[in-house]
Parts: C-alpha cells; sequence; structure tokens
C-alpha cells in the first residue's frame, strides 16, 4: 500500500541493489589501500647494520662506517638510527627483503 504525499501516491519502495562483484572488488581495493604521507619523510644513507633480539623485539640499527681504511683495529662506527621491530613484523620484513633481492638479481645478476 503507498502513502500518499501531497494528494499525489508516493512512489513504491523497491529494496536497493546488490553490489556486483565489480564494484565490491573496487570498494574493498580502495578500503585496503592506506594514505601514505610524505611530508615527514627523511632519507639517510647506511653503511652498516647490526640486529640485536630480545624475547620481545629485534632491534636494527643503522649507521655509517666512517673509516675507509679497512686496515684499521678499531673501525669508526657512527650509528644514525635505531628501528624496533616486534619479531612478526621482522619476519614479514625479512620476506620482503628477500624478494626484494631476488628480483634485483633476476634484473641484475647474482650477487657475491
Amino acid at each position: 500500500m503507498n502513502k500518499e504525499t501531497n494528494g499525489k501516491p508516493a512512489a513504491p519502495s523497491t529494496p536497493p541493489a546488490a553490489p556486483t562483484a565489480a564494484a565490491t572488488t573496487t570498494t574493498t581495493a580502495a578500503a585496503l589501500r592506506p594514505k601514505v604521507g610524505t611530508t615527514t619523510l627523511k632519507s639517510s644513507y647506511c653503511n652498516m647494520c647490526s640486529v640485536n633480539s630480545t624475547r620481545e623485539e629485534i632491534v636494527l640499527n643503522f649507521g655509517i662506517n666512517q673509516d675507509w681504511d679497512r686496515s684499521l683495529q678499531s673501525p669508526e662506527l657512527s650509528l644514525e638510527h635505531r628501528i624496533i621491530l616486534s619479531p612478526f613484523l621482522a619476519k614479514r620484513l625479512v620476506q620482503l627483503l628477500h624478494r626484494s633481492v631476488e628480483d634485483y638479481e633476476g634484473r641484475y645478476g647474482a650477487l657475491g
């Protein structure tokens, strides 16, 4: 039964159509793509890395070996960045780095 609005019968109500598979895929892909801000991004060069770990975290220390003369007994190292990861994120990082090195070697040849 239709209600009247201003003396005119209201249009029959119909349920909204279910989204198509293509629309659902597009919406899901857009929802999963994070917006990445780069306004505070900093880049730096590092030529050395050390790793420490505890039960709860993996610690990556990045820095610069400032001694180009490798004959010195005590090289001068400058630690620049420390990144602390959960073991789960560290494992994911290992997988991503492994895949990236494989891609690199596929393009440029095997590393020593």
